[in-house]
């Protein structure tokens, strides 16, 4: 979602600064390895955080007209994040996408073991009753690909930047989600 149909504002690098996270780790594996007491309180100061910036969430060009589309032809839609799903449902409503998903189709990291894991992925696919090699996984990052990929799914790195590539784990690349629309 952040990155893939909202423009990319996250500054991962701040958000552990201002945490108080070694830089470098992951921020929810970061926390996980503090005491309870202190992870809790991190994560609702990390949930504080991401709420403010899913307050000003902006839709990447062509989410709209991409969504319309899968829409159209009766895809199925879902949102895996590494945010919680309230924060997952601001950053949609804030980017005027929150009509594409149903709540039971937002899975955060409180409805299974963040990305890269593949459980979120998983969970999409028996929800659907669909098949690994008729679903799609995009992301803007190698734990998006990576779960998609550990999933046995099909999967697409949207890469704007043209600076990260993944290429094992990736079936095609996009720079744009007017190209991602063409191909689907």
């Amino acid at each position: 979602m952040d990155g893939t149909l909202t423009l990319a504002v996250h500054d991962f690098d701040a958000i552990r600064k201002t945490l108080g996270l070694a830089e470098g780790k992951p921020i929810l594996e970061a926390i996980d390895e503090l005491p309870q007491t202190e992870a809790l309180a991190k994560m609702q100061q990390l949930f504080d955080i991401e709420m403010e910036i899913a307050a000003s969430a902006t839709p990447q060009p062509g989410a709209q007209a991409l969504l319309e589309h899968l829409v159209h032809n009766n895809c199925k839609l879902g949102i895996l994040t590494r945010n919680g799903v309230e924060i997952a449902s601001a950053t949609l409503k804030a980017a005027g996408l929150s009509e594409f998903f149903s709540n039971e189709s937002v899975l955060g990291r409180e409805s299974c073991a963040p990305k890269p894991d593949p459980a979120g992925v998983n969970l999409h696919l028996s929800a659907w009753q669909a098949t690994a090699d008729s679903t799609v996984m995009v992301g803007d990052y190698k734990f998006d690909l990576e779960s998609g990929h550990r999933a046995g799914v099909n999967t697409v790195h949207f890469d704007v930047d043209g600076v990260q590539h993944w290429p094992e784990l990736t079936t095609c690349r996009v720079g744009s989600l007017a190209e991602l629309k063409q191909l689907v």
